[in-house]
């Protein structure tokens, strides 16, 4: 195969590293030691993704409005609030032996290929040059101590929850279902929790967004710039988050090898969130996905084994109310007397407005978010990623080196953040589902509220590993998780409420369950499914429905429909539209009268709507079936209009792909012509699914752009590892004028695959680029 040959003299390796390219943009990186390997992984990261990289790095670090100038100075103020400032040797000591070292070698990679742009500015990636700005140098604490952008679960929901207080408790089960069901303890005045105890924390943990506006903002326009709202897209709601993983035994696999697959979801960007390398050294050698900003990797295999993850919903975090001194806002009453909080100043580089000094504030538990001088009251919130060993998948430095299942669960035993279902198999065949992460045990509360602050309601520990669920070498054959429930009956310790609706996990198992033997293609089949739980729910709901001459087409349509979100399907589209556009609207206004309240429903649980659709109660009224069921009718008839509307009166022509479509849109495309150059956005591409299928593909109601979901698909054939298979979209590269920035979003978006190639036989065969880095004595 034809390739393009390329030696690059750095400072900062000891041997030559092999950087090789495959057709699809994914590195394959090979050294002679570890450090010159997590070298090459860093310079190879800032070789594809350099302006994604130096822009998160400056967002979790709080450097922000240096660059951009004064309307990101309050998100920069978020951000260090949320950083981590610990004890560094015993973060370090945390992930495994090496940890730092690793570090090093990554950041002073990352650092060389800066050098390189410096030398050879024609590498720069163009965003650079349009917004005026430079790459800055790592640190090597500096890839550990960012925890903002994974923080979750569950202080937003505590103070949602708070806010309704007043409402009917089951309309509760409308915004979020608790499992196991529970029913909150107030501590606390509920309605005395301001939702403005949200802004600071929502601030820190959304991306960076820009406009013309906020670019332009002065010095005198800083906290205008502090709601999310503000900043351009809302983040998206957690009902939304997900993955899915499942591992198949021997015994149940068409090939007779175990099989992984692996698809993580999270919010859609170019670039991808994700990125696909191979990294090979004397005693290693790994392939899977990531972060670009992290070394190792944290999905994959090493040859012996294979690992992935999706997100278990524990219970990490807790907003804390304080009684602060009067005269003294700094001091707050702790136990049987006053405590100090902590006073960091902090100077903050402001482009055209100077060195800002601002203070920041904590408590014995947290960062200070919100204060309210005229009721003497401070919040701070107490959160697992302020403890040590919590930079988010950085234990995978260890997990991705264990070649045995003993081996894997003494590593996870010590995973800390995010709290994951960790999903094992190995060429022994064995298979693991095991849970992992840093769960606070709280003594006398259920953490689904706020609580004071004042010593009484204090964290007791994280609960042991030991006790965490697990499930090894099941006879059903497989293990799988979609973030749903999936604690046992009767478990006795209190891990966490708040988790995905069980659509896809439904699903997965179903299929799974009901196949005596599941190959490569199956889990290719079941990763890219579109099968709606919800929507053969609410069939069943309908055909108990007479209808009416305005909903008559409507539910003629769905009363027969498969429930499958095809792109093509007409039905498909009627029922999302239905149910995005006006069926949840009709809800939340016949159930929740107050118009305050009933925004603090959205974007709704499917759980709780699905719940009171199928068993209407008095909250409907006298008659809450024939209530129901004008509703129903209403809004469905609404639904129709609303089609023809938007695609033609004939719905022989309507498709769900006609309204849902991937769109990945670069966030410097309001800059109009001076990036239209570059074409930096890619897409639309019609697009299957919803939130509640296997093939996540979450939208905005308003547009129907899918903005989450899975952009790094993997399913690996476990001991004939070039038989694997991998997506990731838009592409590898986060450079526009890269010929891997945008070409695997449409095999993506006809949920294809291309080869995850391993074997060094199989690399050499289908490299297209070949990158040789030289050591600067060798080279000189």
């Amino acid at each position: 195969m034809t390739q393009q040959e390329e030696s690059i003299r750095v400072e900062g390796i000891a041997r030559p590293v092999d950087i090789r390219i495959d057709p699809w943009g994914i590195s394959h990186i090979g050294a002679e030691n570890d450090a010159d390997l997590f070298f090459a992984q860093g310079f190879n990261a800032a070789r594809d993704r350099l302006w994604q990289i130096d822009l998160w790095r400056k967002r979790g670090l709080g450097l922000l409005a240096a660059d951009f100038g004064p309307g990101f100075l309050a998100q920069d103020v978020a951000s260090r609030l949320f950083l981590y400032r610990g004890s560094m040797e015993e973060e370090w000591r945390t992930y495994c032996d090496d940890a730092r070292a690793i570090c090093t070698s990554f950041a002073a990679g990352i650092n060389a290929y800066i050098a390189l742009c410096e030398r050879e500015p024609e590498r720069l990636p163009p965003e650079f040059a349009e917004m005026g700005t430079r790459p800055s140098p790592w640190a090597p604490e500096d890839v550990v101590r960012i925890r903002s952008h994974a923080m979750t679960r569950n202080v937003v929901s505590e103070v949602l929850r708070a806010r309704m207080w007043s409402s009917d408790r089951r309309n509760h089960d409308l915004r979020k279902v608790l499992e196991p069901e529970i029913t909150p303890q107030p501590q606390i005045d509920p309605a005395s929790i301001p939702l403005d105890a949200l802004t600071l924390y929502k601030l820190a943990t959304t991306g960076v967004t820009f406009s013309a506006e906020r670019l332009a903002a002065g010095l005198d326009e800083v906290w205008r710039w502090t709601r999310v709202t503000d900043l351009g897209e809302v983040v998206a709601a957690a009902e939304f988050q997900g993955s899915n993983n499942w591992a198949i035994s021997p015994a149940k696999s068409a090939t007779g090898r175990p099989i992984m697959a692996s698809d993580p979801h999270r919010s859609h960007s170019v670039p991808s969130l994700r990125y696909l390398v191979h990294l090979r050294a004397p005693g290693l050698d790994v392939i899977g996905t990531g972060e670009p900003s992290a070394p190792g990797i944290s999905l994959g295999h090493n040859g012996h084994a294979a690992f992935s993850m999706t997100i278990f919903y524990a219970d990490q975090e807790d907003l804390y109310v304080y009684e602060t001194h009067e005269g003294r806002a700094d001091r707050y009453r702790y136990r049987d007397g006053w405590e100090a909080m902590e006073l960091v100043e902090e100077r903050f580089a402001v482009r055209g407005a100077g060195e800002q000094r601002l203070t920041l504030k904590f408590t014995r538990h947290g960062p200070v978010v919100f204060e309210d001088p005229a009721d003497r009251r401070a919040y701070a919130v107490r959160t697992v990623w302020s403890a040590p060993g919590t930079a988010p998948y950085l234990r995978s430095l260890h997990t991705m080196r264990v070649r045995d299942k003993d081996a894997y669960l003494a590593s996870i035993a010590h995973w800390h953040a995010p709290s994951a279902n960790h999903v094992y198999t190995d060429v022994g065949g064995d298979i693991v589902w095991c849970p992992s992460g840093a769960a606070p045990v709280r003594p006398n509360w259920d953490g689904l509220l706020p609580v004071p602050g004042d010593g009484r309601f204090e964290w007791q520990g994280f609960l042991d590993h030991a006790l965490f669920p697990r499930i090894v070498n099941p006879p059903e054959g497989y293990v799988a998780s979609a973030n749903a429930f999936n604690l046992p009956d009767g478990f006795p310790h209190a891990i966490g409420y708040e988790w995905i609706e069980d659509s896809r996990a439904k699903r997965i198992h179903a299929v799974l369950r009901g196949a005596p033997r599941h190959s490569l293609d199956d889990g290719r089949r079941l990763q890219t499914d579109v099968l709606s739980h919800p929507a053969l729910r609410m069939r069943a709901v309908l055909a108990g429905v007479t209808a009416d001459d305005a909903s008559r087409p409507a539910m003629a349509l769905l009363v027969d429909w498969d429930g499958r979100l095809e792109v093509d399907s007409a039905a498909a589209a009627l029922f999302e539209l239905w149910w995005a556009r006006h069926l949840r609207a009709a809800l939340f206004a016949r159930l929740e009268p107050d118009p305050e309240l009933r925004v603090l429903l959205a974007p709704g649980d499917v759980a709780g709507m699905l719940r009171a659709l199928e068993a209407p109660d008095d909250r409907f009224g006298p008659d809450p079936a024939a209530a129901r069921d004008a509703m129903l009718r209403e809004t469905l008839a609404a639904a129709w209009a609303d089609c023809a509307a938007r695609m033609g009166p004939d719905a022989a022509t309507w498709g769900w792909g006609r309204l849902h479509h991937a769109f990945f849109e670069h966030a410097l495309s309001f800059r109009g012509e001076t990036m239209a150059r570059f074409s930096p956005d890619v897409g639309p591409f019609p697009h299957g699914g919803s939130a509640s299928t296997p093939m996540h593909t979450g939208y905005r109601p308003g547009d129907f752009r899918t903005v989450l979901g899975a952009s790094v698909r993997m399913v690996m054939d476990v001991g004939n590892w070039d038989a694997s298979t991998c997506i990731n979209a838009p592409g590898q590269s986060g450079d526009p004028r890269s010929p891997h920035y945008r070409d695997l979003a449409p095999i993506w978006a006809r949920g294809e695959y291309v080869p995850m190639l391993y074997s060094q036989e199989a690399v050499a065969a289908a490299t297209v680029q070949h990158i040789v880095l030289q050591p600067a004595e060798q080279a000189a």
